[in-house]
């Protein structure tokens, strides 16, 4: 089996048919947890490939609806959010308050380069310069 098998047969045990059997309509999968549990240290971005490919999204039935990260898309902080396209998956209550908020400030944070780059910068300027931290 192959790197890239490895890592599509892992992400389908460990949190495709989880989350199926868990009725859920999403799920995520985070590159730097499939690298640790698969002793892949250094092929970040193989499994980064493996985990938005038309054969995984094809074989689990699924859509690949985001992709958050670095830019470069090949870091093990990328998160890969998916969704279920099965008919008789449960529809996404619009009336919860956790569903609407999903993903609003998304695009303020992009102007600061990304959420965690706002927060670093945020930390920086904390203190008034010259006090303790």
């Amino acid at each position: 089996m192959n790197h890239a098998d490895r890592v599509r047969s892992h992400g389908r045990e460990r949190y495709v048919l989880p989350a199926r059997e868990r009725g859920q309509m999403r799920f995520s999968i985070r590159a730097g947890d499939v690298v640790r549990a698969l002793n892949m240290n250094g092929r970040t971005p193989a499994v980064c490939s493996a985990l938005k490919t038309h054969q995984f999204l094809r074989d689990n039935r699924l859509r690949l609806i985001e992709i958050s990260g670095p830019k470069s898309g090949q870091s093990t902080t990328v998160t890969f959010t998916y969704e279920f396209l099965d008919e008789t998956a449960p529809s996404v209550k619009m009336d919860d308050p956790w569903t609407r908020l999903r993903g609003a400030l998304k695009d303020i944070f992009s102007e600061f380069g990304g959420g965690e780059a706002y927060l670093q910068s945020e930390r920086k300027e904390f203190y008034p310069r010259g006090e303790n931290k």
